[in-house]
């Protein structure tokens, strides 16, 4: 039911390695072969290619794994479930503009329900220009953002924990495990299914996130059970369990009591 990668550094580097065997992912060593996208910061934007056909057959895609260098990458192979249809507009990562910042979203699990609430959001800051449940999940979480993001560092555990009960309360609703990145954060929820790889040094920082280990005997820890990780640079930045952080507790208990 499609697979997630992402990678945060504090400078470029490549991840040839775990690249090539996530492609293979798509379609040939795993069940996912309705569409890959990857993402990756470059000039200070994101750059986007993806195609709806299997990854594991894409030359496009092996040679991005094979020259990629960046120090913000978010990846995604697809398992077509809602709807069953594989289209370049159904293809993740998705990018939209909100709060003068530019983000890009992908999503393993299936939250159907999320499509109705959706529509009925009078707060919506966008739609989605496919079908899928992914994107109008992200859709849902930008409207929430939206209405107390600030860029100040003084405000910004107060929008990622706004952001951390609402992937609570989507996730309430199915299986819900996404990233997400706003250009310098790494944003990564896990609902029930992923693993981070973090690597320090006295010149690289990095941490790398999978659906599944991408390589064998390396120490891939598994997320809580709920559990968001923000990443800076590759550096953990911020950890919130939703329940049982009390700021996001309350804007959950807040959500869950709001109006369309």
């Amino acid at each position: 039911m499609c697979e997630l990668f992402g990678l945060s550094a504090n400078q470029p580097i490549t991840a040839r390695r775990e690249l090539e065997e996530f492609r293979l992912r798509g379609g040939l060593s795993a069940d996912n072969p309705d569409g890959w996208g990857l993402a990756w910061q470059e000039n200070g934007g994101f750059q986007l290619a993806k195609e709806p056909r299997p990854a594991f057959s894409s030359a496009l895609l092996e040679d991005l794994g094979a020259t990629l260098h960046a120090s913000l990458v978010i990846a995604h192979v697809r398992k077509a479930n809602f709807p069953p249809v594989n289209t370049l507009n159904n293809t993740h990562p998705f990018r939209r503009e909100c709060c003068g910042r530019e983000w890009v979203f992908a999503h393993n699990g299936l939250v159907p329900e999320i499509v109705g609430m959706e529509l009925e959001n009078r707060h919506a800051v966008c739609r989605p220009t496919g079908e899928t449940d992914s994107e109008f999940a992200f859709c849902h979480l930008l409207s929430h953002l939206a209405r107390d993001f600030n860029s100040h560092d003084a405000d910004i555990q107060i929008s990622f924990a706004t952001l951390a009960a609402a992937s609570e309360l989507v996730a309430s609703h199915g299986k819900f495990n996404f990233l997400m990145s706003d250009g310098e954060h790494l944003i990564a929820y896990g609902h029930d299914r992923l693993h981070y790889l973090e690597r320090t040094d006295d010149i690289f920082d990095s941490v790398m996130i999978a659906t599944e280990p991408l390589i064998p005997n390396a120490d891939w820890i598994s997320f809580e059970l709920g559990e968001l990780r923000i990443y800076r640079r590759g550096k953990l930045t911020l950890q919130l369990d939703p329940l049982n952080f009390p700021a996001t507790k309350r804007r959950l208990d807040d959500m869950r009591q709001e109006p369309g």
